[in-house]
């Protein structure tokens, strides 16, 4: 694959659009899923409009400490784009597509170096899969209704 391509992970989810917007909205919510299986999160600054910051750690399950400063860019009922302002530098874009029974989310990572991009996909492509799991289960748990 070209390093140049995001990385592109695709999940049909049983809930509407809406639902899953609103599990990025609410922090509360959003630290319960963002980040691999094992994760957790300390949000420090969380300001859900455009150009709003997002600065937050993840906590490895290795005790190791992430940090991470992101910017929101685009906050739309059907897509999500958020900046990675730190290294390594990246554009996320989530697509929320309505579906019978559901939503098709597309969930592509932009990263500004193609080497990067080359370095980090065979961690990314399963931690964006992870991440996806860690959504589904908090949907079908109702949190995020």
């Amino acid at each position: 694959m070209d390093p140049l391509t995001p990385l592109r992970t695709e999940r049909f989810l049983p809930h509407p659009p809406q639902a899953i917007f609103q599990a990025f909205a609410h922090p509360e919510q959003l630290a319960l899923w963002w980040g691999p299986a094992g994760f957790r999160n300390t949000f420090e600054r969380f300001e859900f409009h455009p150009g709003g910051r997002w600065e937050f750690v993840m906590h490895g399950p290795d005790g190791q400490d992430y940090p991470n400063r992101a910017r929101f860019e685009v906050l739309e009922a059907d897509r999500i784009v958020i900046r990675h302002v730190n290294a390594p530098h990246f554009t996320l874009t989530v697509q929320l597509q309505p579906a019978d029974g559901g939503t098709q989310l597309e969930w592509l990572q932009a990263f500004d170096d193609p080497q990067v991009a080359a370095a980090v996909r065979a961690i990314c492509e399963p931690a964006n899969e992870q991440n996806l799991d860690r959504l589904a289960a908090l949907l079908s748990a109702g949190a995020a209704a």
